[in-house]
């Protein structure tokens, strides 16, 4: 079989336009917007209230705190992209009260600390995006990004094939930073 008809059978792997395709299906839950909250309510499908309900190998969380969890993306811009998220749903970084603002901080450094751990990062992206316009996914719960990061981590995968490899599995990446977490 020649690369036309492999490309043709395969359903047009290989389109008239000369560009190779990888297909990355998992990614149509993000696009169609699978797991975002249908409103502005704690009761909406906000994937941030249910995690902690679940297990957490289920529900990829990493470490509990009293007023704070951290929980793995879903889907991650690097491997081992950490959310922390506040247990109440709130949507602004000024409607949390001082204790969770004070265990927000204390769950980040230590998601770093766990991160470093675990898997070597050579530096860090940490932030919060809070409203829609300013790129929050679910913009209903506060969530602050921990996203690792390494010297060469942005190649032509992402930036041209617009796919990001991940080495791992999620709920191999969780149980390592569970492990690596620090004690407090």
């Amino acid at each position: 079989m020649s690369g036309t008809e492999r490309a043709e059978s395969a359903g047009n792997a290989k389109d008239p336009d000369g560009f190779e395709r990888l297909w990355t299906p998992h990614r149509m839950a993000y696009i169609k917007g699978e797991n975002k909250p249908k409103g502005p309510a704690a009761g909406d499908g906000c994937p941030f209230c249910r995690a902690p309900g679940l297990p957490d190998e289920e529900g990829l969380v990493v470490a509990r705190g009293k007023t704070t969890f951290a929980v793995l993306n879903l889907y991650p811009y690097n491997s081992g992209h950490l959310l922390v998220c506040p247990y109440r749903h709130v949507a602004d970084y000024t409607e949390l009260d001082e204790a969770e603002t004070a265990e927000l901080a204390a769950m980040t450094q230590d998601g770093i600390a766990a991160l470093r751990r675990s898997a070597g990062p050579q530096g860090f992206n940490v932030g919060m995006n809070l409203g829609t316009p300013a790129g929050a996914g679910i913009a209903a719960h506060l969530h602050q990004h921990i996203v690792p990061r390494w010297g060469g981590d942005t190649n032509f995968m992402p930036v041209i094939g617009q796919t990001k490899v991940l080495p791992e599995m999620l709920r191999e990446t969780r149980a390592i930073l569970a492990e690596n977490w620090p004690e407090r």
